[in-house]
């Protein structure tokens, strides 16, 4: 069982859902620690205190502001238990929104909300069933840690889950990493949908979605430990640089159907045509119904603040 969090409520008018939060993911990542490599004794860290130059013990170790070069404000984990916010003790729902209207670089880890108690049960359920019915998500303030939040929460199976959410202004603005204006034609457009249409498939599950540095990195621990040779690295290949998009995307196609045991023959994108001479602009001419399906669900919509 995993251990909870922190103990609350959930709040959107004057419903209340008493909940445990526990972490939703596990960590099955390999952990090192840090040894002196002549006689590979332990390495650790040790807490000292600059003005008696000792070491300290937890119990004396609190927390502290800075507020000028000689004053320090303590703040104790009781104070920061009892701040003066509705949230401190409640997950509080501000608004219901479309998922689609979320920008996902604003989601962060997510946790399960564990109905707390019996009494819980039906107001849970109630949450529940109108956020799956509605097809939307709650944004919802709370706070951990000595500071405020922003979270989201949607319904996984039967259980509700709270992601934590960046504030807007904590997202940076990517307008500097940006590359050069280039235009790219209708052609080299309709060459990338058909490689994603290739590649497109219904769930993330099977050996590409798997953890496989992990494994990579169990069997050099097993082969040092039996003193064994170490497995053989493969030799990484240098990406190829792309002179012609149209010829890059035509091959990419077909090895997307070749790995897939599709037909290998043709891929289903054409040639771009020889440039023409500049004339006078035309009108744009009518896509078909299955471009324009497709160009629905590829296009990228504009996130809104939540």
């Amino acid at each position: 069982m995993p251990r909870t969090i922190w103990t609350g409520a959930v709040s959107f008018g004057l419903v209340t859902v008493p909940v445990n939060v526990v972490s939703a993911s596990e960590n099955h990542s390999i952990q090192f620690h840090q040894y002196h490599l002549e006689d590979m004794g332990r390495v650790r860290v040790r807490k000292y205190c600059e003005i008696e130059d000792r070491e300290v013990s937890t119990a004396e170790i609190g927390k502290g502001f800075q507020w000028t070069k000689d004053q320090i404000v303590p703040i104790s984990d009781e104070e920061l238990r009892d701040l003066p916010l509705p949230t401190a003790k409640a997950i509080e729902i501000d608004a219901f929104v479309p998922m689609e209207d979320v920008d996902p670089i604003r989601i962060g880890d997510g946790y399960y909300l564990q109905a707390s108690g019996t009494i819980a049960a039906k107001p849970y359920k109630l949450l529940v069933e109108a956020l799956r019915r509605s097809s939307k998500v709650a944004v919802a303030k709370y706070a951990w840690s000595g500071r405020e939040r922003l979270g989201l929460l949607r319904v996984h199976g039967d259980a509700l889950v709270l992601h934590a959410m960046h504030w807007d202004d904590e997202i940076r603005d990517p307008s500097e990493l940006l590359p050069p204006p280039v235009e790219v034609s209708d052609e080299e457009i309709e060459g990338a949908l058909a490689l994603m249409e290739t590649m497109s498939r219904e769930d993330l599950k099977g050996e590409e979605f798997q953890d496989t540095y992990t494994e990579a990195l169990a069997r050099i621990i097993e082969a040092k430990r039996e003193d064994r040779p170490l497995p053989e690295a493969p030799e990484p290949q240098e990406p190829a640089k792309v002179l012609d998009l149209m010829s890059a995307l035509q091959e990419s196609v077909a090895k997307a159907k070749a790995s897939r045991g599709e037909d290998e023959g043709e891929a289903d994108v054409h040639e771009m045509p020889a440039p023409k001479k500049k004339t006078a602009k035309k009108a744009p001419a009518k896509t078909t119904a299955a471009k324009t399906t497709t160009a629905k669900r590829t296009a990228a919509r504009r996130p809104r603040s939540a």
